[in-house]
């Protein structure tokens, strides 16, 4: 299987397990995965979050990891991709009003082809008109109202789980990185296969 591009679409404090892990991810089984930020460069920094529920009303914030973006966002040509993924965390708040990122969200709608949803990932599907009208979505639940004007159907997923509607595949959060990256690989057409380890010969120590 030749690997796919995948391009992710991340801003300041998105969620740092949905950008490390994926990628990281992402990368062991073959595929290449660049990570844009609108205007910032390849080498350039982004601060990460880490979100968690610790009995509060909601959820908690504290800083994560700093991120060495692979990509300047400005070269990024989305005929070029096999899949667009957006990362969730604060980070897609402010950049899904970048019409940049929109054009190119539109380009993967419109090409019909896979796109990756996680948390709060949605807010820069539903600033594109059409993406999520009709269609099943995962998110975290304080976008269901969002995603509900928008015209989509909000599917409230176990927090381990995922959705998997046709092109787009969603889930809450990252305690649903494993379900949701399995339903991404499917998506790409990735089949893992487990077989029998072959053992060398055995060493005999002195």
């Amino acid at each position: 299987m030749t690997g796919k591009k995948i391009l992710m679409l991340v801003g300041e404090f998105s969620e740092e397990y949905e950008i490390f892990v994926f990628e990281q991810a992402m990368h062991a089984v073959g595929h290449k995965v660049d990570v844009v930020c609108p205007d910032k460069k390849a080498g350039d920094n982004i601060k990460t979050s880490l979100h968690d529920f610790e009995g509060d009303q909601t959820y908690t914030e504290k800083p994560g990891h700093l991120y060495t973006l692979n990509k300047t966002f400005a070269k990024v040509k989305p005929e070029e991709y096999d899949a667009v993924y957006v990362a969730g965390g604060r980070g897609p708040e402010y950049i899904r009003i970048d019409t940049r990122v929109q054009a190119i969200v539109r380009h993967f709608h419109e090409a019909n082809k896979p796109i990756f949803t996680i948390c709060h990932g949605v807010q820069v599907l539903i600033a594109v008109e059409g993406v999520v009208k009709g269609r099943r979505v995962a998110a975290l639940q304080y976008c269901e109202p969002e995603v509900r004007l928008a015209g989509g159907i909000y599917v409230d997923v176990e927090p381990t789980g995922a959705c998997a509607d046709g092109n787009l595949i969603s889930a809450k959060g990252w305690p649903g990185l494993a379900a949701f990256m399995r339903e991404c690989l499917k998506a790409l057409g990735t089949s893992i296969r487990h077989g029998e380890t072959v053992k060398g010969p055995v060493r005999k120590v002195a």
